[in-house]
């Protein structure tokens, strides 16, 4: 393996870590409205993700800074043709993050309602542009000889970039709701577990659907592999839902979004962004990636720096492990996203 395709493959692990922990965040975000009854209710919802939404979006920004660094040529593409979605993310994160911290810092039931609209938003539209801008990215996307992006907005817009934009949506708000299921007690917990079956049959539908269009257009036989694994473990993720078995349930369903990314970048090596105007033209692992150096001095960086941010956050789950309730509320006015100690 070739430094090159090694952070081909760290770039896909990074990516992979960013939709399974912020996965369920855009989860419990956007379905904040059908769990969350009244505020007391909203509030339990938020202080699920609370300790943890913002660490979430790290993996974010590290797998941003990993892709400018170690294939310049792919990031200078990528962020110049897919401008519009990815500032639309960008702002949409912003919002939801400051409407954590700000919904509860005024006593007014219009004040919370407005943000929390913003927390709904700012959840289903990155789960959305996300699956189409990563559809997109293995689908190809129309690029000259100088690795530069043709088309424009509507280029992306396409039936498959938007099948995988609704398989994402869907597939993260059943995770969402899993992960409700899983850290809380009371009337919600049994509320997320069945709104889990109900949006689940949907994700299944949608993600079967979008994998054997991938499977079919771009796929492999690893990529066919990990989406037979993929469509094994949502299923399997349901069923024990059903039977109540939430833990399970949650790290299946975490399974199967790992498997959806790794089946995306399985697909699209030794690309990282296909040309639909002249194959010639298209942006691979080698043809993109920086000097050997620069991949040799960042892999020293990643085998030190990696372990502790996986230790570090591991550390923070395990503290914040309990299942929280309305008696985990306090009943100040001021509540925003500030989690309950050890809850």
């Amino acid at each position: 393996m070739t430094l090159a395709e090694f952070w081909f493959v760290l770039v896909g692990f990074l990516f992979a870590g960013y939709f399974l922990l912020e996965g369920f965040d855009f989860g419990v975000g956007m379905l904040l409205p059908a769990l969350g009854r009244d505020d007391t209710g909203r509030r339990v919802m938020i202080n699920t993700i609370g300790p943890v939404w913002d660490m979430n979006e790290t993996w974010l920004i590290v797998a941003g800074a990993s892709l400018f660094a170690a294939f310049p040529y792919w990031y200078a593409t990528l962020f110049s043709g897919f401008y519009l979605p990815l500032l639309l993310i960008l702002v949409a994160l912003i919002l939801r993050g400051v409407a954590f911290e700000y919904r509860g810092k005024v006593d007014d039931p219009v004040w919370r309602q407005r943000w929390d609209i913003a927390i709904v938003a700012g959840s289903v539209v990155p789960a959305l542009l996300w699956g189409v801008a990563f559809a997109n990215i293995l689908r190809g996307v129309p690029i000259n000889a100088n690795g530069d992006f043709t088309g424009n907005l509507f280029t992306l817009l396409n039936p498959y970039g938007l099948l995988g934009g609704l398989a994402t949506v869907v597939l993260f708000a059943t995770y969402g709701a899993i992960f409700v299921a899983l850290k809380t007690v009371g009337d919600i917990r049994y509320e997320a577990r069945a709104l889990a079956a109900k949006i689940g049959v949907v994700a299944v539908v949608l993600g079967a659907g979008f994998l054997v269009w991938t499977q079919l257009q771009h796929g492999d036989l690893g990529s066919l592999v990990l989406s037979v694994l993929t469509a094994v473990a949502l299923v399997a993720g349901l069923a024990a839902n059903a039977r109540e078995r939430e833990g399970w349930a949650f790290g299946l369903v975490a399974a199967a979004v790992v498997g959806l990314v790794a089946t995306l970048f399985v697909a699209l090596f030794p690309d990282v962004m296909p040309s639909t105007t002249d194959p010639a033209y298209s942006l691979t692992v080698e043809n993109a990636s920086s000097t050997p150096k620069t991949l040799a001095v960042m892999s020293w960086i990643a085998a030190f720096g990696l372990p502790v941010v996986l230790l570090y956050q591991g550390w923070t789950y395990w503290v914040f492990r309990k299942r929280i309730g309305r008696h985990s509320i306090p009943t100040s006015p001021q509540h925003g996203a500030a989690p309950v100690a050890g809850s």
